[in-house]
């Protein structure tokens, strides 16, 4: 094999990696994502390990495009983590109460919550963090209706499906303004703040 034909030969996997690694930026943070939800913690050695996991498993495996053009902001992103991390530890109390305070049994119940349109992987991300807050779980979707049907263990507690599903809207719309385009934000009805707003992402 002459000298140019070898160098393209060895040089095309690597620059098809770097390719797909570019084009799947989606998929390494929804990765990552799970990583952190998977440890419990958002510290930054668990975000970098998520990160290059990701980006591992992206670079080996040909995984299909999420279909996402979507955005990172760092500071909604952040904000979003903190929020989750709040709720977790505030639900957890409020079930570990639950189940010792003296008293009649709460009553639990199913709630339906509509979703904004958005993206199927941010309406999944979104249907996990729900779930992955104690006292919460979705046992059913309609990603067609983009509907959530969440058990909820303690319903007055949560403010009763009002509350519970103005909860749920306000996860979303943190997942939203952390990950969704500019385009996605404006079908959903979210109007993105100054600070969020990246290159060419106007008013």
């Amino acid at each position: 094999m002459t000298g140019p034909a070898w160098a393209t030969a060895t040089q095309g996997p690597p620059r098809r990696r770097a390719r797909r690694l570019a084009e799947q930026w989606p998929m390494i943070l929804v990765l990552a994502l799970i990583w952190c939800l998977l440890w419990g913690s958002f510290a930054a050695g668990t975000v970098v390990a998520g990160l290059l996991l990701g980006a591992l498993v992206v670079a080996v495996l040909p995984l299909p495009a999420l279909g996402l053009n979507g955005a990172f902001r760092p500071w909604p992103a952040t904000v979003l983590a903190a929020r989750f991390l709040y709720d977790i530890t505030t639900a957890s109390f409020q079930v570990a109460w639950t189940a010792l305070r003296p008293g009649p049994v709460p009553r639990g119940g199913v709630v339906a919550v509509e979703l904004r349109p958005a993206p199927d992987v941010l309406f999944v991300m979104t249907a996990e963090l729900s779930s992955l807050i104690p006292g919460s779980l979705v046992i059913e979707v309609d990603a067609r209706a983009a509907v959530l049907y969440l058990h909820v263990l303690d319903l007055a507690a949560s403010g009763g499906p009002e509350g519970v599903r103005a909860q749920t809207l306000h996860l979303e719309e943190r997942v939203l303004r952390a990950f969704a385009s500019h385009e996605d934000l404006q079908r959903a009805g979210l109007r993105p703040a100054a600070a969020e707003a990246g290159p060419g992402e106007g008013a």
